[in-house]
């Protein structure tokens, strides 16, 4: 582990999202979109199983990782979800999640290679955890179960994340993903057959999840991912069993309009410039779910020897 600050430039012309903390040009949406010719995607990785973080338009290999997180196995087996916020106390940080049982929040600001001590807080909810968010202001995390449930962790203190603990436990037929939206102020769940929204009520020990209403899938359709659309804060990204849907929220007319038919996405979301970043679980052995390559719809793809990638992210703390 590399026990430095580690800080850099992107070269002349790149842009990237969250840089461990610090601010750079091109950091914000606006930014990326404004010159989409680079970005960072962040990924788990489950044959070394770590969160690698690489530019898009270099090799996803060792010498070109921004950023990794690396929890080792046990618990930590199978990493599942990671994401970026920005945290007032904190700075930014990442939230993420192992279907082997575990899930917490990871210190970005320091160091390039991170492990299980740069742990700023982490909780065991069970149940093959497979997706975390945090509600900003609230300071709440939850994380969602694919065994069949949503866990609530409050603080006692916003400014402590070292504080949370859970508080209540909501069942949730195949809980994947889960996805804060600021403009509406609700948090979408999406499990089996269905994606649903919760209002985070309360604050401190006293937060609750108050569920709203549920959108249809079809039957037979398990949820597998809900990411932002970035080109749009009105629109947000989800997979199933049976292909890809928008969930599109405009005037709080809540709704979902399928977009394609391909099974087995895993991973799917929009960066603001309009390219589709996706994984497509090549139902082989020994993960039917994952895949070597990250799929680029407007750049090469990038494939990692070995690897077996199961979700991609953009780089960056915003939520659409």
């Amino acid at each position: 582990m590399e026990r430095r600050t580690f800080l850099r430039t992107l070269a002349a012309g790149a842009v990237a999202g969250p840089l461990l903390g610090t601010e750079i040009a091109g950091a914000t949406p606006e930014g990326i979109g404004a010159a989409a010719a680079n970005y960072y995607v962040a990924t788990t990785e489950q044959t070394k199983n770590k969160v690698l973080v690489f530019p898009k338009n270099s090799a996803f290999s060792d010498a070109n990782v921004h950023w990794s997180f690396s929890p080792g196995g046990g618990g930590w087996s199978n990493l599942s979800d990671v994401k970026v916020r920005n945290t007032e106390a904190q700075g930014w940080i990442a939230l993420v999640a192992a279907s082997g049982g575990k899930a917490g929040i990871v210190d970005i600001t320091g160091e390039k290679h991170t492990e299980l001590n740069d742990l700023k807080w982490s909780a065991s909810p069970g149940g093959n955890p497979h997706a975390i968010e945090r509600v900003p202001g609230n300071g709440s995390v939850i994380v969602a179960s694919s065994g069949g449930k949503l866990t609530l962790y409050a603080p006692s203190s916003v400014a402590n994340l070292g504080s949370l603990k859970a508080v209540q436990t909501v069942s949730y037929a195949g809980a994947h993903g889960v996805l804060w939206d600021p403009t509406y102020e609700l948090l979408w769940v999406v499990g089996q057959n269905r994606v649903s929204h919760y209002a985070v009520m309360g604050s401190g020990r006293n937060t609750r999840l108050k569920y709203g209403v549920h959108l249809s899938l079809g039957s037979g359709n398990l949820g597998h991912d809900l990411q932002p659309d970035y080109t749009n804060k009105n629109k947000m990204l989800l997979t199933a069993t049976k292909g890809v849907w928008e969930l599109l929220t405009d005037g709080g007319n809540f709704r979902v309009r399928k977009i394609s038919n391909e099974t087995r996405v895993k991973s799917y979301v929009k960066h603001s410039s309009g390219e589709v970043v996706s994984i497509r679980g090549d139902n082989t052995e020994p993960k039917v779910w994952a895949n070597k390559t990250v799929r680029f719809s407007a750049s090469p793809d990038r494939t990692r020897t070995g690897a077996q990638f199961y979700k991609a992210r953009i780089w960056t703390t915003a939520f659409q």
